[in-house]
């Protein structure tokens, strides 16, 4: 039985990630990534409103794609005991850096993506994914709560904004070009960034572990 071209979103966005993992946002055609799906413009519209629609939707499974690759990981690193919320950080950078290497056309729509600083579209894409952050991180976060990991009379406003504005934001704060991304001082930079973190706000018992890692 013929599969309807209404039913072809997947080859939309095979064609979009194909087109965008190439050339800015601007320089993207929509009709190359239409014609490259094989699909009409009508099939187009029935999915998508417009270009950044399409834009929007393909950074976010991405991101949704990266998150379960990593909780994956995570499941079999942690299958004989839980992590402590800093340790969960450490590996899930790790694991978010060979997400690049598995799945390379993702990482070229990463790697365009940072280009677009600056422009709109990515304050938009930054805002947009911000939900998706914040709530992956705040169940961590409670989590580690909930353990007690961090040291008495930390907000737990504060360390809401402060963690999820730091791992958003990293590629901002450290100033991460598509020209100059190196996994190696990536990896270096977070996992200084969590050293940071956990040794200006974890209780004593997680400190006295300083400097081990995973």
């Amino acid at each position: 039985m013929k599969v309807k071209s209404f039913d072809r979103k997947k080859e939309l966005m095979e064609a979009a990630l194909d087109e965008f993992g190439i050339k800015s946002y601007e320089e993207a055609s929509l009709n190359n990534i239409i014609k490259n799906a094989g699909i009409s413009k009508g099939t187009f519209y029935y999915h998508f409103q417009d270009k950044k629609a399409l834009y929007l939707s393909l950074i976010q499974s991405t991101v949704d794609a990266k998150i379960e690759f990593m909780e994956t990981k995570i499941k079999d690193v942690t299958r004989n005991g839980d992590l402590n919320l800093f340790d969960h950080f450490r590996v899930q950078v790790k694991f978010g850096l060979e997400f690049a290497n598995h799945y390379p056309k993702y990482y070229m729509l990463s790697m365009m993506f940072l280009k677009e600083k600056g422009n709109q579209i990515y304050h938009e894409a930054m805002d947009m994914l911000g939900d998706t952050s914040e709530k992956y991180h705040e169940e961590l976060l409670e989590k580690a709560i909930e353990k007690g990991e961090f040291r008495a009379g930390v907000s737990i406003r504060f360390l809401k904004k402060i963690l999820n504005h730091l791992f958003i934001r990293f590629t901002e704060i450290f100033d991460i070009k598509a020209a100059d991304f190196d996994f190696d001082l990536i990896l270096q930079d977070y996992n200084d960034l969590i050293d940071f973190m956990q040794y200006g706000l974890a209780n004593d018992r997680l400190n006295k572990g300083r400097g081990d890692s995973i």
